[in-house]
Parts: C-alpha cells; sequence; structure tokens
C-alpha cells in the first residue's frame, strides 16, 4: 500500500527538494537518519541556524547556548533546524598588533563559508547569530548574497563594569560604568605615569564582566542596530544584553520569523532596499555610531548589486541629527538605549521628523512604519533626547574629500564641539601602526601635528587594520583633542578624538596619502567636509612620478595574500567579489 505524503512540505521551490525529494536522493535521506532526524523533519524546510561561536572572546561564548532557543522557534513553526558554525575574528584580542590584519578578512571568509554551508547542503533559509564587529556584517552579507529568507539576530552585548569600592584607582575610573575602551585608554595613562601598574591590573578584572560584544556604540553595537533598522532583525532584538534571559525569548521568536518568510517567500534582498540601507544609516548617524559601517553598509548592499558608496553613507550622515548619548562620544551603553526603549524608539523619533522610509518590509513580514505604530514609548531625554532637540543638529560621523582624499574619508564626530571639527596642522609620517604606537608611547611628537599612519589600507595592509591601540594611548596620555591623526586604515568603534579613516586612494594605490612628506601642511574640517593638503596639483604629480611603488609585505601567500589581490578600494565598502550586479543565477531559484 502506498504510503500518504499528503503532510509532506511542497518543496517544489525549496532548494532542499535537491537533497530530501524522490528515489535519486535515498543516500542523502539515509545521511539524515543517521543523524536522529525523523520522516517528518527531512521533509520540512530546512533552515540553517548558522553562529560565529567560538572561544575567542566574550562577544561570541553565549551564541551556542543562543542558537538553541532559535532553533526551538524553528521546530514550532514546522522546520528542521540545521545548525552550523563559522569563523570570527574577535577585534579586542586581535586589536594593536599583526592579529588585526585578520579582523576585516574574516568578514569576507563568514560571509563566504556561509554562502558555501549553504549552498552544499541545499538549505532553505539561515537564522544568523553574530557578537562580533566583523561577523554582524559578514552574516548580513551572506544573507543576502544567497537571497533567501533571512533572519538576523544579534548575541548582545556585554554588560558594564565598575571598579570595586575602595579600589585604588583614579577618581575618574570610580564609581562610573567601564568598558574595554576604558581599558585601551587606561594604557596611555599608565605609559604616561598617571596610572600605576597595580590600578591597572585592578580595572582589567573588572572591565568586562559578561559575556557580550564590546558595550558602547562600537562597531559591534552599530551594526547591532543597522540589523533592526535595515530590517533583517526583529524589533528590539539588538539591545538586550548578553546575559538576559530575555535573549531567549527573541531567539524564539527569530526561529518563528524566519518559517513565516518562507511561507511568504520574503527574501533578504526584499528587505535590504536603497531605502532601507538609508534607514539604517540614519540610525548610525544617529547614535553616533562607528565609522567602520561606511565600510560595512556599502558591502551589504553590493551583494544586493545596489549602489550605496562611502560618499552616500555620508550624504546621509550630513543631515541626521545626532539625539542618543552612547559612548564612546557619550554617556551610556547599550543596556541603558535597551531600558529605554531601544532601536524602536529611536526610529520612532526619527519617523517624527520625516526620516525614515516606512514601507520598507522587515523580518516580521511587515512594514518598518507598521512595526513602529505598535510602539508606546517616547524619548526618555536622557540616553535618547527627542529629535527636535538633539545634540547636534548633524549627525555623529561625516564624510571627507579633497585632495587628499579623492574617493572620500570618515571622522567620526559625535561628542565634539563643533570648534573641535577642524584642524590645520603638519605631518607627521608613519609607515605603519607600529611606528606610530612607538612613538605616541615615547611621546615623540608634538601638540598640534597631525599623525599620518599610511600602508594600512585594504590592500596594503594587507587588512585595513583599526588604531585603537594608538588612538586610545593619546586620549590617555591627554592629547587626544590636541593632535589629529588620518590613515587609510579604519578605527574602532570605541575610537574618539578627531581621527579621519578609510582615506582612498590607498597608500598601496598610490594615493595621495603615500605621498605626503614630514612637514605638509593637512586641513581637516568636518564642518566643510574637506581634508585635504596644502600642494598644488603639480607638486602631487611630481612626488607620484617619484614614487617608489607600494611598501613590501610579508604577507606573500596564504589567506592575507588572497585577500589582498582581491579586495577594491574602501569607500566601496573593501569587498572581494563583483557582487550581485554580475551574478547569473540566485541561489534560490536554482
Amino acid at each position: 500500500m502506498a504510503k500518504d505524503h499528503s503532510n509532506r512540505t511542497d518543496k517544489t521551490n525549496l532548494p532542499s527538494r535537491h537533497v530530501t525529494i524522490g528515489p535519486a536522493r535515498a543516500p542523502h535521506r539515509s545521511y539524515y537518519y543517521a543523524m536522529g532526524m525523523t520522516e517528518e523533519e527531512i521533509y520540512q524546510p530546512l533552515v540553517g541556524v548558522a553562529t560565529c561561536w567560538n572561544e575567542a572572546a566574550p562577544c561570541n561564548i553565549a551564541l551556542n547556548r543562543q542558537a538553541q532557543s532559535v532553533k526551538l522557534g524553528v521546530k514550532t513553526a514546522n522546520g528542521t533546524p540545521r545548525e552550523f558554525t563559522t569563523i570570527t575574528v574577535t577585534d579586542g584580542i586581535a586589536m594593536g598588533h599583526e592579529g588585526m590584519r585578520s579582523s576585516l578578512a574574516s568578514r569576507e571568509a563568514i560571509a563566504d563559508t556561509v554562502e558555501l554551508t549553504m549552498r552544499g547542503h541545499s538549505y532553505d533559509a539561515i537564522v544568523g547569530l553574530a557578537g562580533c564587529d566583523k561577523s554582524l556584517p559578514g552574516m548580513m552579507m551572506a544573507m543576502v548574497r544567497l537571497n533567501t529568507p533571512s533572519v538576523f539576530i544579534y548575541g548582545g552585548s556585554i554588560l558594564p563594569g565598575r571598579a570595586p569600592a575602595g579600589a585604588d584607582v583614579p577618581a575618574d575610573f570610580a564609581n562610573r560604568d567601564l568598558t574595554v575602551q576604558d581599558m585601551f585608554e587606561a594604557v596611555g595613562r599608565q605609559q604616561n605615569g598617571t596610572l600605576s601598574e597595580e590600578a591597572l591590573e585592578v580595572l582589567e578584572r573588572v572591565a568586562c564582566p559578561s559575556a557580550g560584544a564590546c558595550g558602547g556604540q562600537f562597531t559591534a553595537n552599530t551594526m547591532a542596530c543597522v540589523s533592526e533598522a535595515i530590517g533583517l532583525a526583529l524589533p528590539n532584538s539588538s539591545s538586550a544584553p548578553a546575559p538576559y534571559e530575555s535573549r531567549d525569548q527573541y531567539g524564539k521568536a527569530s526561529g518563528e520569523a524566519v518559517m513565516n518568510l518562507i511561507a511568504k517567500n520574503i527574501r533578504a534582498r526584499d528587505i535590504v532596499t536603497r531605502q532601507s540601507l538609508e534607514n539604517a544609516a540614519r540610525v548610525v548617524a544617529c547614535t553616533g555610531g562607528s565609522t567602520n559601517a561606511g565600510l560595512h553598509l556599502p558591502a551589504i548592499a553590493h551583494e544586493a548589486g545596489i549602489d550605496f558608496d562611502l560618499m552616500d553613507v555620508c550624504e546621509i550622515f550630513r543631515d541626521t541629527p545626532y539625539f542618543v548619548d552612547l559612548k564612546p562620544g557619550g554617556q551610556y551603553v547599550a543596556k541603558d538605549l535597551y531600558e529605554v526603549g531601544g532601536v524602536p524608539v529611536v526610529m520612532r523619533e526619527l519617523r517624527k521628523a520625516g526620516l525614515i522610509h516606512e514601507d520598507c518590509i522587515t523580518a516580521t513580514g511587515e512594514s518598518i512604519g507598521a512595526e513602529l505604530d505598535k510602539i508606546d514609548r517616547n524619548a526618555d531625554g536622557t540616553v535618547i533626547y527627542p529629535v527636535e532637540t538633539p545634540l547636534t543638529p548633524t549627525g555623529g560621523v561625516v564624510g571627507l574629500k579633497g585632495n587628499l582624499a579623492p574617493e572620500g574619508a570618515i571622522v567620526k564626530v559625535a561628542g565634539m564641539s563643533q570648534e573641535e571639527q577642524s584642524f590645520t596642522g603638519p605631518a607627521r609620517v608613519f609607515e605603519c601602526e607600529e611606528d606610530a604606537f612607538e612613538a605616541v608611547k615615547k611621546r615623540e611628537y608634538e601638540e598640534g601635528e597631525v599623525l599620518v599612519i599610511r600602508n594600512e589600507g585594504p590592500s596594503g595592509g594587507p587588512g585595513m587594520r583599526e588604531m585603537l591601540a594608538t588612538t586610545a594611548a593619546l586620549s590617555g596620555q591627554g592629547m587626544g583633542k590636541k593632535v589629529a591623526l588620518i590613515t587609510d586604515g579604519r578605527f574602532s568603534g570605541a575610537t574618539r578624538g578627531f581621527c579621519v579613516g578609510h582615506v582612498g586612494p590607498e597608500a598601496a594605490h598610490c594615493g595621495p596619502i603615500g605621498l605626503l612628506q614630514h612637514g605638509d601642511m593637512i586641513t581637516i574640517n568636518a564642518v566643510t567636509g574637506e581634508l585635504s593638503v596644502d600642494l598644488t596639483d603639480d607638486e602631487l604629480a611630481a612626488r607620484k612620478a617619484d614614487w617608489k611603488g607600494p611598501r613590501e609585505t610579508i604577507y606573500a601567500s596564504g589567506a592575507l595574500w588572497k585577500y589582498a589581490q582581491l579586495v577594491g578600494g574602501a569607500q566601496k565598502g573593501a569587498v572581494t567579489h563583483p557582487g550581485a550586479k554580475q551574478e547569473r543565477h540566485i541561489y534560490m531559484d536554482i
């Protein structure tokens, strides 16, 4: 008697039909039975549950546990979850040494390995969990590249630390929230003799007291806010700290949501549009988010075939008020943002000013406007200011252009007065970050100078390192506002001070930053958007004619060599493949 298969999911338009349906797939099904799957589970939609879990750092350590709640949600909604992991490189550990070269390259590796896993096993949808700076955009890039039904969920932020009562630490470290940013700046204090090594050891034991990503509006929390604003994450799912049990509810709901997206055939590129990217850039600007968003938003756009480069991002920043008071420019951390209503309240304020595209679809299947209609909380006036009375009238991140950066550059000005947003001084040129850090450590620089760190771009680095160790040391020495710094590399979301990154073209491509000499007068003006050097076109052309070529690298083989050969410029997201404009198929339609 023939078996009744009427209750099986119709997989005619789902990728998993290639591994589950028909007599020819009996060997494949035997593998599933070997893992304890039931017949019912085999014939349901197969949902990849991807995490960046590892034991490298607190950002990732909770993801394995959180994935179980996602899987429960998928099962509850009659799907079959298949958990897998990918790599992550955590910047807090990689910072300040050669390991940082692996950071940005890891974003591409994450996107690539998630893509390969999904393709290889013909999964029908994805829920991606990520916790650190590059794993968030990497996971979202994979979703858009594959164009599957997709839901993103952040692993959550770390809780703020605090020095114990009576601890022998300087007064400005006592009785306040601490983050890893404070630890990097404490190094500068210890180097200039205003913090003892004993006090440093006290602080390092308490600054990071739980699982979760760095607590301020650094890159991880910035991109977590992006995941909501762009529509790939459920509303208010990004702000809750990693240790909170409430994260399990968001995980389960995310698993259920992806099954709803499968049923409605709502895919990642239905959610990630030019308008939703603009929404995301608004949220970065009004929260004083990381300059790295100027790298990651174009990279996500590239996966959808959307033209949205660094200067497009900066145009959005230019006319967006800055009204959320988060570290490093402000006072508060992600936990505080969660407690006053999170990203939905921020977006509600933006909507009041007409700065949100309300028709964009979200992971709920509903529009942004419909989701914001459900919000009944208002700006608290302390963490989130009313949009009518912002901290400053323009965004916390600004784009720059000029003869020193023909392809653009980016600077974070959150927390800086308008008077502090312009700087002219002579260049002190360093050929790499290590040289600059040693000079800062030894105080071999002068007030009023512009420190130039070159050969740290995506290709020339290779890897476009972040400069937090150097910028934090400057701040710790009390010099953060007395010098400026420019680089073709990047800055951490935790960086503060007048620090310009993503200068393009990079030195390795004979960009003007590679032609600078000690003493050249550099002007940085975040009010007018200028980054220039006091040299004529003829003088720059003469130096270019004498250019000896890119600085020799020790990375002549391996992953970083491959990355350097493939990577494009920072202004388009430092991507390594042609993107959706050149694709000849969509994975979901094979």
